[in-house]
């Protein structure tokens, strides 16, 4: 996985903060560059064996891996600022979701929405907000998501759902640390969900990466 952290030791050989490619569930960087702030940073995999650095210019490279090459070729087709949708609305993307509308709700919040095509006719919609003042237990950046059928007319709508994608003829989804999955069904319903996992009582526990 590719991921930007933060420490805040601004003294340190990474600044303070840096962008790293490890193992999962590992943390431990096969790949590691220093950032020194907190704007930009992250990035994509553009195959399995290349990624796309956000923010380049600013980050100062520590340490490499022959596994995995820098995509010195990708361009982002747009740009959604240096925060978290300057990565996450490029990912959405990537893997097959269409942005379709932004707009501004308030004067501190803002929505885009993306909307996937499902089998047996479904639609399911994004809602991800970028707020200040967010409601409890958000934070500024969080998504809702509803499934529409277009034909039938039937909407159900997800507010808690926190992530959701497909995952062959079955839709997958967290909602209150649990993972679900549901197969769709027609116009009348999905059928009833299956609870995968259940994280609330799981705890931090550190183990040391076998590399």
């Amino acid at each position: 996985m590719i991921y930007f952290a933060m420490n805040g030791k601004w003294d340190s050989k990474t600044g303070g903060s840096w962008t790293a490619i490890s193992h999962t569930p590992w943390l431990k960087a096969t790949v590691l560059y220093s950032k020194g702030d907190c704007w930009h940073g992250g990035g994509l995999f553009t195959g399995k064996r290349s990624y796309w650095l956000n923010g380049v210019r600013a980050h100062r490279p520590m340490l490499s891996s022959s596994l995995i090459d820098r995509d010195m070729d990708y361009r982002p087709q747009a740009s959604y600022g240096g925060e978290d949708p300057g990565v996450y609305y490029l990912r959405l993307q990537r893997d097959g979701w269409d942005l379709v509308e932004r707009k501004t709700t308030s004067p501190r919040s803002e929505q885009t929405i993306f909307e996937k095509m499902l089998p047996k006719g479904w639609l399911l919609r994004k809602l991800a907000h970028e707020q200040l003042g967010a409601p409890p237990g958000k934070g500024c950046y969080w998504d809702e998501h509803e499934l529409v059928h277009p034909k039938s007319g039937r909407r159900i709508e997800a507010p808690d759902w926190e992530w959701t994608e497909l995952r062959g003829a079955s839709l997958l989804w967290v909602e209150k640390g649990r993972l679900y999955r549901a197969a769709l069904g027609g116009s009348d319903a999905f059928q009833r969900p299956v609870l995968l996992k259940d994280f609330n009582e799981m705890k931090f526990k550190a183990i040391k990466a076998p590399y």
